[in-house]
């Protein structure tokens, strides 16, 4: 079958690749669309380290083809979006109902596929860019199948991130002050997250003056291209401030753009090992600065909140879907995505 694999050295869409039957308490998905997210570009960089060769991709959704052992939420034909937590459900952290903090779903990439004999990594617990993949069964979800699979996709990664952690970490009220730095996918969906939640003013902050439009169709009341600007819309700060680039300037321009009581909240990923700086005076006003892992969501449950919202004209999937893409056009997604064009390329199979 096909696929995307990352070796170390370059990305090749191979048409080789196995992946093995679900086992016990897993899923075989037939994905039909992924979309293209920076964590991905990340991997190719070296900003996130990731032990190679790999199947990249992490934003899918699918049909399920068949299960394992022990699964009963889901069955075959049934529509899925794909979440990235594997999380055990046993542990503290899931009980509290916290499965992104879940320890055995972080950092234990598993192995589902082969290539010329050679096993090759699961990247962040799904491999959305394989015509194929196996999932732990709490990774797949079910959706409607009204909703077009290459919008569900999307569900997984950049509106769970986005309108999570607007409503999950910041939990932001009704008539709070937003700020979004940077409106790529994450960002729209940190606008329509605020827009959801009542929030305003909702002032977007991008460099390039041609997102004005969408940022404004996803919630944005304000668009500046700079930071420098927000004052004289929010003259005292702002009551949340969401980074979603991963530059530490950045960070420190959120923290210094909030008012009294205010959260920074950082969804951007920079290069492991980046230091951020900030006044430390500047956050004895109950100030706060929150990291966020996957919107703090649980996606067994916000996964169908999403979908209703959807269906109910509430929440943008398919306006986030710049272009779709064969995946033998990888390399052409790649350098949209690069160089920031539209908010979500899909690469369907």
């Amino acid at each position: 079958m096909r696929g995307v694999v990352f070796d170390g050295r370059g990305v090749e869409v191979v048409d080789d690749l196995e992946v093995r039957e679900p086992g016990p308490g897993e899923v075989l998905v037939a994905v039909a669309a992924a979309g293209l997210c920076h964590s991905d570009l990340s991997v190719l960089d070296g900003t996130i380290p990731f032990p190679v060769p790999v199947v990249l991709g992490h934003e899918g959704a699918g049909v399920v083809e068949a299960v394992g052992p022990g699964v009963t939420h889901v069955t075959a034909g049934d529509h899925v979006a794909l979440s990235t937590i594997a999380n055990c459900g046993a542990c503290a952290e899931c009980h509290r109902g916290r499965p992104t903090m879940c320890r055995k779903a972080i950092g234990a990439p598993r192995q589902p596929f082969t290539r010329g004999g050679g096993p090759l990594h699961q990247f962040a617990a799904v491999s959305a860019f394989a015509e194929r993949t196996v999932v732990r069964a709490v990774q797949a979800v079910r959706i409607p199948k009204e909703i077009p699979l290459t919008s569900a996709a999307l569900i997984g990664c950049a509106v769970v991130t986005g309108v999570g952690a607007v409503l999950n970490r910041a939990r932001v009220a009704y008539g709070d002050s937003v700020v979004v730095i940077g409106a790529g996918g994450v960002g729209l969906n940190v606008l329509q997250g605020a827009r959801l939640a009542g929030a305003r003013p909702v002032v977007a902050v991008d460099a390039n003056p041609e997102k004005e439009a969408a940022a404004r169709q996803f919630g944005a009341t304000h668009f500046l291209t700079s930071m420098d600007d927000v004052t004289g819309v929010l003259p005292t700060g702002a009551d949340h401030a969401f980074e979603c680039v991963g530059r530490v300037d950045l960070v420190r321009q959120a923290v210094d753009a909030l008012d009294r009581h205010g959260q920074a909240v950082l969804l951007g990923v920079p290069a492991t090992g980046a230091e951020a700086s900030f006044a430390v005076s500047s956050l004895f006003l109950d100030k706060s600065i929150l990291g966020c892992r996957y919107g703090s969501g649980r996606p067994q449950r916000d996964f169908a909140l999403y979908a209703e919202l959807y269906l109910a004209g509430r929440l943008l999937l398919d306006e986030l879907v710049t272009r779709t893409y064969e995946v033998r056009e990888f390399t052409r997604a790649m350098a949209d995505a690069e160089a920031g064009r539209g908010a979500r390329g899909v690469v369907v199979f």
